[in-house]
């Protein structure tokens, strides 16, 4: 299994950078790994926190614990300055890739890909992830140059963002596995929950 102490290679920066620092130890405590910090307009202003067991589950009970635990922390903390929603859900079938083991899980399927500095002249990609090659993530494009390479590597620590693109293939994938784990004697489903937080 997977360590949920794996550090990531995409991350936040500013505000939501002082969010990860102060919510992940407590989340790893827990049993998680934290995906993803996001901070939104939507409802006013919504803290959005991803998060998953290191096999990749995530049940409503798993959000409400992770948001009963890290509420306090942000309590004493109050890095935010203003009334916000807090919500803690798992990353969803069309993912964020935060870790080099999420580029290595998920080869074979659609990723879009966008570097912090131009590679090769661009910086946003699209292609079939297909492994990893040292510190390089390998993609097979899905419009490559006429007479360009058809595959190319994109370093690790260059990337900005990463996510899969949902499509019949990864949504059958993710199906199998609910099934795989849910068969299992700790297996458990993926979920997503949030709960309204307002600072006073």
């Amino acid at each position: 299994m997977v360590s949920r102490h794996e550090q990531r290679i995409v991350g936040e920066s500013g505000l939501e950078a002082r969010l990860a620092h102060i919510v992940e130890p407590a989340i790893e405590d827990l049993g998680f790994r934290l995906v993803r910090i996001v901070l939104s307009g939507r409802d006013g202003l919504t803290l959005q926190i991803m998060a998953e067991r290191p096999d990749g589950s995530m049940t409503v009970e798993d959000c409400e614990t992770v948001s009963r635990n890290i509420s306090p922390l942000l309590d004493v903390e109050d890095p935010i300055d203003r009334d916000y929603h807090l919500e803690v859900s798992s990353p969803g079938i069309d993912r964020p890739l935060v870790r080099r083991s999420d580029f290595e899980r998920w080869a074979g399927h659609v990723a879009k890909i966008e570097l912090a500095r131009a590679h090769a002249g661009r910086k946003r990609y699209k292609g079939t992830l297909a492994g990893l090659e040292a510190d390089m993530a390998r993609l097979k494009l899905d419009a490559p140059p006429p007479e360009g390479p058809d595959t190319v590597l994109l370093p690790l620590d260059g990337i900005a963002e990463a996510r899969l693109v949902l499509t019949d293939a990864l949504i059958q994938e993710t199906l199998r596995a609910e099934k795989r784990r849910r068969r299992e004697p700790d297996g458990a489903e993926e979920g997503a929950g949030d709960s309204p937080r307002d600072l006073t």
